[in-house]
């Protein structure tokens, strides 16, 4: 990988921490550093470059959690969600557009990220599993539905600057490579 797509990921990294931070969560919260990891797994095609970053990820969203307790079960929930999206969008990559790849990645992957979230903190505070089904229509649809917006509009700026730096190759619509 060269140094200015290290970089790249390395902001896009530090933006998704940033946004993660200062989103007001209430009864919900979109996790954008989650948008931001499908971003970058959307741009790289490398799986290290992935895993590293869904780790990061994990650790930032851990510190910068505003649920109780959530640490461990934020580091998990990004490293699980990044291998399975990962594997998931492999085989599409050449077949759709980036931006259907994102909004994808956007729906399933949040949708499989609040799944392990809650179950690995349920598990790690002893709330009783009964409750699940109530956590995941009261907080991960709608977490979803507001990833699958915010995190479309993060990808079409980020998509903007990439064009600019040219920091990755960028696809025209016939899904030919040609560098920018």
């Amino acid at each position: 990988m060269n140094t200015k797509r290290m970089v790249t990921n390395a902001i896009l990294i530090a933006i998704g921490a940033i946004l993660h931070e200062i989103t007001p969560g209430v009864a919900m919260q979109p996790d954008l550093s989650l948008a931001m990891l499908f971003i970058i797994m959307v741009y790289n095609r490398e799986y290290k470059t992935s895993l590293i970053c869904g780790i990061a990820i994990g650790i930032f969203a851990a510190a910068t959690s505003k649920t109780p307790n959530s640490q461990i079960p934020n580091i998990v929930d990004k490293i699980i969600t990044c291998n399975i999206m990962y594997f998931v969008l492999l085989p599409l990559r050449n077949r759709i557009n980036r931006m259907v790849q994102m909004v994808f990645a956007l729906s399933l992957g949040t949708l499989i990220s609040g799944t392990i979230f809650l179950t690995v903190l349920m598990m790690f505070n002893g709330f009783p599993m009964k409750t699940f089904n109530t956590l995941f229509i009261t907080v991960v649809l709608p977490t979803t539905a507001l990833n699958i917006i915010l995190g479309s509009i993060l990808y079409k700026v980020v998509g903007r600057a990439i064009k600019i730096t040219g920091a990755y190759e960028v696809e025209d619509k016939v899904g030919q490579r040609a560098l920018k």
